[in-house]
């Protein structure tokens, strides 16, 4: 029995990853400089992994960008815009398409299936000719074995994930597709067979999706393709995140291998291989460490599913694995010395996962007496955490025990709230507005830090966010934006930030993961009770409004983005753990009301993403994911209008969950889909207010006021003028100074012009 890896978080133990791209798209790092910084970082990963004991370490799983993007270059399949005439893709295309450039907007991104990564979705137009540019994976594959003697199995994104994911093709069109792209991964894999690779892994997440007979059939043939174009190698082909609904034709494939995952799975992966039985021709990689948590596994409940599957699979055709690649958590729990010793204890980052693997491996081999130290250690560390005081907050679960007599809708219907809204404020049509943050400069992320140092103290600290408050509420009056913001500068990420407040909480000082691009987050760690201790946004934000006339926001981030954007306790479901969220957050949204504060957006972001896989999953996940966003808003008067917001997702299969958070506006992402969201509004009537984002805040090029009237033009198509805000798509954290003022002066541009062609004056 061996043990293997599915992929290894590219950024480094200190973001090296990051800081290098980020170094080399300013300018102050050459490209030659920039392919040694990764090499040293692609090099390190798999050092590390050779130096844990894993048997089977992945290659081609680093990327310069993302691995979406890579299998997209690696092919030659680059938007027309961007003036690609074919050969090998050169890093400043493909940046370009990653990031867009002054010329050409940038490719759409999205979640990668129901995780907090984001990919570079393909776009697959009419003139593609795809063409193999570069075998990306038998290169990684020669490096690991020239610089470190690692017998390394390549990994590329599978034929049919990857053409699930793209777009820019009819419906009709994914046959030809198919047959397009096969003979290249044929070519692929003939190349790594040449080479003398022995076995390449084949993601194929999709295959954990809910897939129709069509789907299947394909999937069927395709892998008949590839076994007859490319005998030589052997295929693991790898499924993750959920289980495989059609396990029998899964494994009936002519490959070698079958991954499947044992975590996320709801124990149906293991009663099929129980029930019908596992392949006699085919190895097994069984995934029993959690891919996604940053918990020590149970290592006696992982020992007693590795032995059912030892009796149905021979001990010498099991792999063992993670149920994912690693890259969704942090690289080592090692640095943590500052959390408390029962939740430090309980930690296993990816370099305590690889240990586990290696330990149930040997279990495999030798038995379970052969980890009987290292199994009681972790269980001593697991119980130790149940103990905890954070865990028995006698306050928060007397409030959960009245759970059902909370409410959890407004008072009154939409349409009431709006005339009482309307009055109160009075608005001009179309109001302007943005989503809640502008640039943290080095200078604001400096002084945070001279903060936290004690360098500066609360009162110096306190002092020069409301001198940035200040400076950008003139900027936004002098803009003429209609409803304001603060400006955020006091905070870090937007789930950090309100997790430092909340107890139950815990931060790490090195635990950051790849959200996109360069973009790298520290998910807090919900490991105890949630509730509310004091205010958290309310001085900031009552400052603000003392500064104009105009209304200004709080803003706060949802129970469900808090729950999908950070690493949950696994001793209670995420239902419940998502009340307890919105019950603190409640809290909050009446201070701010009672503060004064009578528009209070709550972003929800994520709450797309925590959707289930399997359809018939959906409805009882949106049914408690809007109950918990109701929770947290419901309790405020008529005249207190509530706003979220909700970025970079697949909505047309949720409008009507959408429209049940009852917010009196909505604003989403809309234009780095290119405006293609607007078609739903087409085929669904949303009758409260919305702003469908006119401009993408992730790329640096300021658009045109005329770019953005077109977006409002094809909106106010299809959506009523008396319900349309006109905002960003997202934050503007990450943006610089020129650009945000350039790029919001245009949008209120834009939003004149409209007015006067719809009509509709202040």
């Amino acid at each position: 029995m061996k043990s293997g890896n599915l992929g290894y978080p590219r950024i480094g133990q200190d973001r090296e990853w990051k800081k290098a791209l980020e170094a080399y798209w300013a300018g102050k790092l050459e490209e030659e400089a920039l392919h040694a910084a990764l090499k040293t970082i692609r090099l390190g990963n798999l050092k590390k992994q050779l130096e844990h004991g894993v048997d089977v370490i992945p290659v081609g799983d680093f990327t310069y960008y993302d691995h979406v993007l890579d299998t997209s270059a690696m092919f030659g399949i680059v938007p027309e815009r961007f003036g690609y005439a074919g050969g090998e893709v050169g890093l400043d295309t493909y940046y370009a398409v990653a990031r867009g450039n002054r010329e050409s907007a940038a490719s759409e991104m999205t979640k990668w299936f129901n995780t907090n990564y984001h990919y570079i979705v393909p776009e697959l137009g009419e003139g593609s000719r795809p063409q193999l540019t570069r075998n990306r994976p038998l290169e990684a594959y020669r490096e690991a074995k020239a610089e470190l003697g690692i017998e390394g199995r390549p990994v590329v994104v599978g034929p049919y994930t990857y053409l699930k994911l793209a777009k820019g093709y009819a419906p009709e069109a994914l046959d030809a597709w198919v047959d397009r792209l096969l003979p290249l991964y044929a070519q692929v894999l003939r190349e790594l067979a040449a080479e003398g690779v022995a076995w390449v892994q084949v993601d194929e997440p999709i295959l954990a999706t809910t897939l129709d007979e069509a789907d299947l059939a394909r999937v069927k043939r395709i892998y008949g393709f590839l076994k007859s174009e490319a005998p030589g190698i052997d295929i693991m082909l790898q499924t993750y995140f959920e289980s495989v609904d059609a396990y029998d034709l899964v494994v009936s494939l002519p490959v070698a291998g079958i991954g499947l995952d044992f975590v996320h799975d709801g124990g149906r992966n293991l009663a099929a291989v129980q029930g019908r039985g596992f392949p006699a021709d085919k190895t097994l990689g069984a995934g029993l460490i959690d891919g996604r948590a940053i918990w020590k596994a149970d290592l006696r409940g992982k020992w007693e599913t590795l032995s059912a599957l030892a009796s149905v699979v021979t001990a010498d055709r099991i792999v063992v694995q993670p149920s994912s690649s690693l890259l969704h958590v942090p690289v080592s729990a090692a640095r943590e010395t500052a959390l408390p010793a029962e939740l430090r204890g309980a930690l296993a980052f990816a370099d305590e996962k690889l240990a586990e693997l290696a330990l149930l491996a040997k279990a495999g081999r030798l038995g379970i007496e052969a980890i009987a130290a290292e199994l009681e250690a972790a269980e001593r560390s697991r119980d130790a955490l149940q103990r905890s005081p954070a865990r028995t907050n006698a306050t928060v679960r007397a409030r959960m025990a009245t759970l059902a007599s909370q409410p959890a809708a407004r008072s009154s219907a939409f349409g009431t709230r709006r005339v009482v809204q309307e009055a109160k404020w009075q608005l001009p049509p179309l109001p302007t507005t943005t989503i809640g943050s502008f640039p943290q400069t080095p200078e604001v992320r400096g002084a945070r830090q001279k903060w936290r140092k004690g360098e500066w103290s609360p009162a110096q600290y306190e002092a020069y966010i409301q001198e940035q408050i200040r400076a950008w509420i003139d900027i936004q009056n002098d803009i003429g934006l209609d409803v304001l913001v603060h400006g955020e500068f006091e905070r870090t990420d937007m789930v950090e930030f309100f997790g430092e407040k909340l107890a139950g909480f815990a931060f790490t000082a090195k635990g950051w993961v790849q959200s996109y691009g360069s973009r790298c987050v520290k998910p807090p760690i919900i490991y105890g009770d949630v509730e509310l201790p004091e205010t958290m946004t309310v001085t900031e934000t009552v400052y603000a409004q003392s500064l104009t006339q105009k209304p200004v926001k709080g803003m706060l981030t949802g129970p469900i983005t808090i729950l999908n954007w950070s690493f949950v306790r696994d001793d209670k479901t995420r239902e419940e753990v998502a009340y307890q969220i919105a019950l603190a957050l409640r809290d909050e949204v009446e201070a701010l009301e009672a503060a004064g504060i009578g528009m209070i957006q709550v972003d929800e972001p994520a709450l797309r993403e925590g959707l289930p896989l399997k359809r018939e999953q959906w409805a009882h996940y949106l049914d408690w994911a809007v109950r918990a966003f109701r929770l947290s808003t419901s309790t405020v008067r008529d005249e207190t209008q509530i706003h979220t917001h909700m970025c970079y997702s697949e909505f047309h299969d949720i409008i009507e969950s959408i429209s049940a958070l009852d917010a009196d506006v909505i604003s989403i992402e809309t234009s780095r889909s290119h405006g293609e969201l607007i078609g739903i509004f087409e085929e669904h009537t949303y009758d409260k207010g919305i702003g469908l984002g006119v401009y993408d805040i992730h790329s640096p090029r300021v658009p045109s006021a005329d770019e953005m009237s077109h977006m409002i033009d094809r909106a106010l198509r299809v959506l009523d003028p008396g319900l349309f805000w006109i905002n960003p798509d997202c934050g503007l954290k990450t943006r610089g100074y020129e650009e945000t003022v350039a790029s919001l002066r245009h949008m209120v541009q834009a939003t004149e012009a409209a007015r006067e062609r719809y009509a509709v004056r202040p």
